[in-house]
């Protein structure tokens, strides 16, 4: 007894230092841990009643959980500014600076703010029981922004139906306002007005790209989506041709000419924009030497001219299912620096002196003048490399079995080896996608690979490692950080539920070998696709920046990228640098270098989205072609509202609807990635093997929906698919209630 009453005093004790504390708390949000450390409780016993209290607290409403376990103490109807969210199905928030914490705002509350609008809200008091609103008080700073969707044009005026999940409403057009367009035209329309007593917007048409459905049309579109341009500037075009490649005996003679040494390009059969050669020859002590060489573009390119602004703007080439949409003109791009077969080119090179066994003995970085002897596609490098025969053979071959040792030795330093393959479509001469076939990284595309990421790796270290005690002067670097840890740790845990043992702590290279060793145990195997998605998805994105942490996924402690500056505009800041510090000059602006590092960042990660759209489009129009049929495939994603599955025979991604699960209701496990049934306690998990047949395909959303096939679902007939087992269970109840609400209607007025 006097036990419990100790126990008891302890409790009360502990809260009441509690509310001490978050009357007036350290820091603007807390864990358990924060408030225990705070108030002086080292058991572990006690630190476990701190965190049932604060969880009781929020419960209660006395606390706001802004995050699992983190807390802030409410306030009543405190003024705060955020970025707006506007969806589609109604469920907009404004985002809070500082905690960045997610308030949900009510259309009515919402002064018509738009997706990413900066935006004053004054957040009310948390009611007990109820999650916090906030009410948008005023629009501080609008996003220029504009919306795709399709015409549809009356007497006196036009609406557009936005295909973006941002908007739920259509837009009015003024007749006046169309710029042509009619009814069933894709365009781009800005929105200009949104009175606070109207329900929908009005805007004007920017641009017509087309009748929807047409490919031109749907790939302009994708780009238009994410921001990106869809056509090239006339002025820009006719500044590049008036540029002359300029190959003078005076340019020549400032350069090391490399014209009688055998090179060749490598490229993809469809490549135009050849930036990067390989030069070999074995020198007279039996070593050889291996000139990488670049298209010399900034050499043409000057900074701050028309041609440059457009680059930087654009910052990369856009590679779609279809076209490339390229960052330079094509005058530069395709012709005067494209390292083409047969013709003199000035190219900046990297010349390593290697022996036998792969080891780098001397480089060099200068400019150079070279002649390519000849053009390879991968497919005919690789035949060479499978047979040993063919033009340049010994060349071809030397140099593969170099950048096999350069592979190897990566791997063993704690490189990663992801190797996925791609999905191509075969289209049609109106764009419609035919076929699918896989984009498989061989040994001639290794070869490739090795080199430019050596000479990558070079130039970085070259800059970046000053000598002595000297400081690196400001420079690009393409860095990729450390896992994140709990992804690791549950990828450590999932992948030892099948049996193998994966290190989440050490060096780098000791996480990473044991990281490499788990995707060559798993090959072949039913939970390869499994593992191997966790493993990619524990990794940080790659960006560009002037503060250097290394490449933890090469496990590379410099690294930039110096080999493809026809596409990549970080590539050409690089070749401006490495050009005034190999003549002695001063560091630049760090500040201005890391600016224009940043915007080349979301540009790529904005283009490898539309690329992915586009690939997105192109496998819901193919599927369209199969719809109703059965197909194997992968579930590939796991979430609460359904399972992303990707069929094994053309690796295109649909979903399943967890509405369309109709033997159980499920739950998202969202810690093992898989659904649970309440009922029979059935599983979906990541990595499983389901048999579905195509359902549905909406092209102008991009998606795909599937339904599972197995014993208790066989496949439906195409008039079926729209109405799912669910549904027309439900239907059937209704039908069930409206027929005992009749009956009973019915004895009611018989008496």
């Amino acid at each position: 007894m006097a036990k419990t009453k100790k126990t008891t005093a302890d409790t009360l004790a502990i809260r009441k230092a509690v509310d001490l504390y978050i009357a007036n708390p350290a820091s603007k949000t807390f864990n358990y841990k924060q408030v225990s450390s705070a108030i002086g409780i080292q058991n572990p016993i006690h630190h476990r009643a701190v965190a049932l209290y604060l969880a009781e607290l929020a419960f209660d409403g006395d606390l706001i959980e802004v995050a699992p376990g983190k807390y802030k103490t409410p306030e009543h109807n405190v003024t705060a500014t955020g970025t707006f969210v506007r969806l589609r199905n109604g469920k907009n928030s404004v985002i809070t600076d500082g905690d960045e914490q997610t308030i949900f705002v009510a259309e009515r509350n919402s002064m018509h703010a738009l997706n990413g609008d900066r935006v004053q809200v004054t957040i009310a008091a948390r009611v007990k029981g109820r999650e916090p609103e906030a009410i948008v008080t005023e629009i501080i700073e609008k996003k220029d922004q504009t919306f795709i969707g399709t015409l549809r044009v009356e007497k006196h005026f036009a609406t557009l139906t936005p295909d973006s999940k941002y908007l739920a409403t259509d837009i009015i057009i003024p007749g006046s306002k169309l710029k042509g367009g009619t009814t069933g035209d894709k365009a781009i329309v800005r929105i200009t007005d949104w009175r606070d007593d109207a329900t929908s917007p009005r805007g004007e048409v920017v641009d017509v790209l087309g009748k929807a459905g047409e490919n031109n049309a749907e790939i302009h579109a994708i780009l238009a989506e994410f921001g990106l341009p869809y056509k090239y500037p006339k002025t820009v075009e006719k500044a590049a041709g008036r540029i002359d490649a300029g190959i003078t005996d005076e340019e020549v003679a400032k350069r090391l000419d490399m014209r009688d040494v055998t090179t060749f390009t490598i490229d993809p059969k469809d490549a135009k924009d050849f930036d990067d050669a390989l030069s070999i020859r074995k020198l007279p002590d039996g070593n050889y030497e291996i000139g990488v060489h670049i298209a010399d573009v900034t050499h043409y390119v000057h900074p701050d001219t028309i041609i440059d602004r457009e680059a930087e703007e654009r910052a990369t080439s856009v590679y779609l299912v279809d076209r490339v949409v390229p960052m330079l003109p094509e005058h530069l791009s395709n012709g005067i620096c494209s390292l083409r077969p047969d013709e003199d080119k000035l190219t900046f090179s990297t010349i390593f002196k290697m022996d036998n066994r792969g080891k780098v003995l001397d480089t060099k970085i200068c400019r150079t003048v070279i002649r390519s002897n000849r053009r390879f596609t991968y497919e005919e490098a690789q035949d060479i490399i499978e047979t040993g025969k063919g033009d340049y053979a010994e060349e071809i071959l030397t140099l593969d079995r170099l950048a096999k040792i350069l592979r190897k030795e990566r791997y063993e330093n704690g490189s990663v080896d992801f190797d996925r393959m791609e999905v191509r479509f075969d289209i049609d001469e109106n764009g419609h996608p035919t076929g699918v076939y896989f984009k498989e990284s061989k040994d001639a595309n290794k070869l490739i690979e090795e080199f430019m990421l050596l000479a990558n790796r070079t130039v970085a270290t070259f800059i970046g490692k000053a000598a002595g005690k000297k400081k690196p002067k400001a420079f690009v670097y393409r860095v990729h950080d450390m896992p994140d840890p709990g992804k690791l740790q549950d990828l450590a845990t999932l992948s030892k539920t099948f049996g193998y043992k994966l290190r989440t702590s050490g060096t780098p290279r000791d996480v990473n070998k044991s990281i490499n060793k788990m995707l060559v145990d798993i090959k072949g195997k039913g939970e390869e696709n499994f593992l191997s998605t966790l493993a990619i998805r524990s990794m940080a994105k790659a960006i560009y920046t002037t503060v250097n942490i290394g490449h933890y996924g090469l496990g590379f402690d410099y690294y930039t990228h110096f080999t493809s500056p026809i596409r990549r505009y970080p590539d050409m800041m690089v070749h401006r640098l490495l050009e005034r510090y190999l003549k002695g000059g001063r560091s630049v602006s760090v500040d201005k270098l890391e600016e224009q590092c940043k915007h080349s960042s979301d540009q790529e990660q904005l283009a490898a989205n539309a690329e992915r759209a586009s690939i997105k489009y192109k496998q819901v129009e193919y599927m369209n072609d199969h719809l109703g049929e059965v197909f194997t495939g992968v579930i590939s994603g796991v979430t609460e509202w359904g399972l992303y599955v990707e069929l094994d025979d053309n690796k295109c991604e649909g979903l399943v609807p967890v509405r369309d699960l109709a033997d159980d209701y499920y739950d998202f496990d969202e810690k093992n990635y898989c659904l649970v049934g309440r009922r029979h306690n059935n599983r979906y998990r990541l990595g499983d093997q389901v048999k579905v047949q195509v359902a549905r395909c909406n092209l102008d959303r991009k998606q795909l929906d599937f339904v599972i096939v197995d014993e208790k679902n066989p496949p439906r007939s195409l008039a079926n698919l729209g109405s799912t087992p669910q549904a027309a269970r439900q239907a059937k109840q209704k039908q069930k209630s409206h027929a005992k609400g009749s009956r009973r209607t019915s004895k009611k007025s018989r008496k």
